[in-house]
């Protein structure tokens, strides 16, 4: 990815994400994977590619102009989703459990047992 492009991406996801995320978190049931992502991207030990990947992902949901408007009851956000999905499937084993720890945190979901085990 041209660094360009990863810049505008890394702005659009600094300056929007926290708020779109947290504004309809309980309404997707993608909110953790997205927290996750974001917190992977936010590791200094990930990988350039891994963040261009994911940071693209993060701006597509970040930005409210896409394929399927996410005001559309039902499927707004199944484009948000599968994107995001295709995305960490593509860098799954970079996304650690530190990651989705965090991602619950700020969610204010409870911690989950299996996450506890990685400091």
């Amino acid at each position: 990815m041209l660094p360009a492009v990863m810049h505008r991406n890394e702005e659009k996801v600094r300056k929007g994400f926290w708020k779109k995320l947290l504004k309809v978190a309980g309404r997707i049931p993608f909110s953790e994977e997205a927290g996750a992502a974001y917190y992977c991207v936010r590791d200094p030990a990930t990988p350039v590619r891994v963040k261009a990947i994911l940071l693209a992902a993060l701006a597509y949901f970040v930005t409210p102009a896409d394929l399927i408007p996410d005001v559309v009851a039902g499927f707004g956000f199944t484009d948000d989703a599968t994107v995001l999905m295709a995305a960490m499937g593509l860098v799954s084993s970079h996304i650690k459990p530190t990651h989705r720890r965090h991602a619950r945190e700020a969610l204010h979901m409870p911690p989950r047992e299996d996450l506890e085990e990685e400091g």
